[in-house]
């Protein structure tokens, strides 16, 4: 008679990516239902407000694509680094376009936003903790984003020059681009304290994010 042994009792450990999407569903539900974000998505927004977004996204992704470059350098970015990806040229067109060739004088880094890019410098040089705020960042803009860009054209006449934050132009199909990106945070090699880091950190990334939103929300939302 065959006998089970404790492990064979044991439940394998989902995918990272499904971890993450489990682990911080209640972080983006938050994010998502913000006032600045609702009054962005109904066109109730002033065209100040997505500016004063642009001008937080180009100081965050600075931090973070730095950080990326970092892990390059060192050989230990887990191939987690996407060329593809990377935003803050598109970020300095759009600010080029909607504030002016001076735009680096005019626009202003908000408290919330100087905290996330504290904390993508504090753990930047970490594989874990750069996946945890890359998947949030990138797999956002993939998703959500592309809706966002639509109801900024839609209620703002912006197309092309203003918003192409959200294209990819190097991107020919999202879905499976998404696909292999999840495909390779589940591949990296971590230890089980290591994927928890990723979950949590994630979360953290989150309301880091939800805290730009209430600082934006208190300029612009009325």
């Amino acid at each position: 008679m065959a006998v089970t042994t404790p492990d064979q009792l044991l439940e394998p450990a989902p995918p990272l990516s499904a971890a993450l999407r489990a682990g911080t569903r209640q972080e983006h539900e938050d994010a998502e239902r913000s006032a600045f974000v609702e009054h962005l998505v109904d066109g109730t927004l002033p065209l100040a407000g997505y500016v004063d977004l642009a001008a937080q996204q180009h100081a965050i992704y600075t931090a973070l694509e730095a950080a990326g470059d970092r892990l390059v350098a060192a050989g230990t970015h887990g191939d987690l680094v996407f060329p593809e990806l990377v935003r803050v040229p598109a970020i300095e067109k759009d600010l080029a376009f909607l504030v002016g060739a001076d735009w680096r004088a005019r626009v202003r880094v908000l408290p919330a936003t100087a905290d996330y890019v504290a904390r993508l410098g504090q753990v930047g040089d970490d594989l874990p903790r750069y996946a945890a705020h890359a998947y949030t960042r990138y797999l956002g803009d993939l998703s959500g984003g592309q809706i966002l860009q639509r109801m900024l054209e839609r209620h703002h006449g912006l197309a092309g020059d203003g918003v192409s934050f959200y294209d990819f132009p190097q991107i020919h199909k999202l879905k499976p681009f998404k696909d292999v990106y999840r495909e390779r945070l589940d591949a990296l090699d971590l230890t089980p304290a290591q994927r928890d880091e990723v979950v949590e950190e994630a979360r953290v990334a989150f309301r880091l994010n939800r805290a730009v939103f209430t600082d934006l929300a208190a300029a612009h939302v009325r």
